[in-house]
């Protein structure tokens, strides 16, 4: 594709938004707090108990969530992964004649969204251009983040200023969708028999409420990349592979979306695959949901059931051809009409935070979920657990 430059000079700060994860052990903790603080994570009947609820489960789950984090090394490379993908895109975006400055803004640890706003209205930037790391929308990935970049834009005179450019995902962009399909290739061609290896995207799990009844599109979104993936793999490839979509990362009794990540493998297992090509579909940075969950846990259930050759895609972090389509997405972005965040973040169905809706029980992180009908109980549950070391939540697996 021909890139014009642009006839101007303006300077465009554009903010990658991303989860964020605690870099070190003792990050967990108050990582986990930060995560659970958020309404659109756990989702009460009112506002008042949100920071003390956030503070019990995030102290009484962070043993486990540190043991895991060990498991990978210590911390979360996210961070680091992230602000690459700021350096490379920065450098893709000012070859093309964009003056343009990226920002980091991690929704629940360093650097938090309120660092990258100062940092763009002390640089003098013009406009702004808000881009997820997210290529699926769902309510408490983009959603959530744009949300508070509202918070903070309302909240700010000088940055309520800045004309802004949001694109809400890019599930079905040429660009994406060809980043990953020459990952995925690769994988295939190195197995045995190329032409029947298996494809099995797993992607991070919602409750199936935040689709059926508030009108989230990530089911639809995942859905529709995984099958133009497999469309565009065919042409590259000269045959169609079979494959498998899947959702992991669920906790808790709600229903999530199916099939479960865990459960499609015995399938597969039972079918008698031996080659299967595992696809982090929803992850464009490795961290603990690609490195512990899939590397570690899901290779040993594959082994188990008799997958022999458990071959995982890596996620895109930096590579060029995912820069390039990222830096394509900004200038589209820039030469279009302005998308706000009011328009980014806008679902089928209005969604109250206060009093809830009947869908918003429970919470879901992009990794953990828990039925919000026990936190109506939760003080004296969680009392109950620190005193006896047993109890509902041991039973449901939740400590």
């Amino acid at each position: 594709m021909d890139h014009q430059p642009p006839t101007d000079h303006a300077k465009v700060g554009v903010v990658l938004l991303n989860l964020g994860g605690p870099e070190r052990i003792e990050d967990v903790a108050p990582f986990l707090y930060n995560l659970f603080s958020d309404p659109e994570i756990i989702r009460l009947p009112t506002p008042l108990l949100q920071k003390p609820l956030a503070w019990l489960i995030s102290s009484l789950r962070s043993n486990k969530s540190k043991q895991a984090y060990r498991s990978i090394g210590g911390g979360s490379p996210l961070r680091r992964i992230t602000e690459q993908q700021a350096r490379e895109l920065q450098s893709e975006l000012r070859a093309r004649g964009i003056e343009a400055t990226s920002y980091v803004a991690m929704r629940y640890w360093h650097p938090f969204t309120e660092s990258a706003v100062a940092d763009i209205k002390a640089d003098g930037m013009d406009q702004v251009v808000v881009l997820p790391l997210y290529p699926h929308f769902s309510i408490s990935t983009s959603g959530s983040s744009f949300r508070e970049l509202q918070r903070l834009r309302r909240a700010d005179p000088d940055f309520a200023k800045l004309p802004i450019h949001c694109i809400r995902g890019y599930y079905d962009d040429p660009g994406y969708l060809g980043a990953m399909a020459e990952l995925i290739s690769r994988e295939i061609q190195a197995c045995p028999e190329p032409g029947s290896a298996h494809v099995f995207f797993s992607a991070h799990g919602v409750p199936k409420s935040y689709v059926e009844v508030a009108g989230d599109p990530y089911q639809n979104e995942i859905e529709t990349c995984a099958r133009l993936i497999m469309e565009r793999l065919a042409g590259d490839l000269g045959h169609s592979n079979p494959y498998t979509l899947a959702y992991q990362s669920r906790v808790g009794p709600v229903e999530w979306l199916k099939p479960y990540t865990d459960e499609a493998l015995h399938e597969l297992g039972e079918a008698g695959v031996k080659d299967l090509v595992v696809v982090p579909i929803s992850f464009v940075s490795e961290h603990i949901e690609t490195l512990e969950e899939i590397d570690i846990e899901y290779r040993e259930i594959a082994t188990q059931v008799g997958i022999l050759n458990f071959r995982r895609v890596p996620a895109l972090d930096t590579t060029p051809s995912f820069i390039h389509g990222l830096a394509d997405l900004v200038q589209h972005a820039l030469a279009g009409p302005e998308v706000n965040l009011d328009q980014a973040a806008t679902l089928q169905i209005k969604v109250k935070l206060y009093p809830q809706d009947r869908w918003a029980w429970g919470w879901n992180n992009s990794s953990e979920v828990w039925n919000g009908r026990l936190a109506m109980l939760g003080f004296l549950v969680i009392l109950m657990e620190l005193l006896s070391g047993n109890g509902p939540l041991h039973a449901i697996n939740l400590l």
